[in-house]
């Protein structure tokens, strides 16, 4: 499966993961370059658009993506 679609972009990696780059590639690993549909941050994306994804959100928050979009 390719890479997610917004990976290069995503604020959780560009931002919140900088400084922990083993932890941030086994995420990617897990998220980003398999079944990105079980990504919190995908799933708020592509239900509400990229300006709806809380920089905070983790991709293994499915709860809390659940709450963003039933807002």
């Amino acid at each position: 499966m390719a890479d997610c679609e917004i990976l290069e972009t995503c604020l959780f990696f560009t931002d919140k993961m900088e400084n922990m780059p083993t932890t941030a590639e086994l995420l990617k690993r897990r998220f980003c370059r398999s079944n990105n549909s079980d990504c919190a941050r995908y799933i708020v994306y592509k239900a509400l658009g990229r300006d709806k994804v809380p920089p905070y959100l983790a991709p293994n928050q499915l709860d809390k993506a659940n709450e963003i979009i039933a807002l």
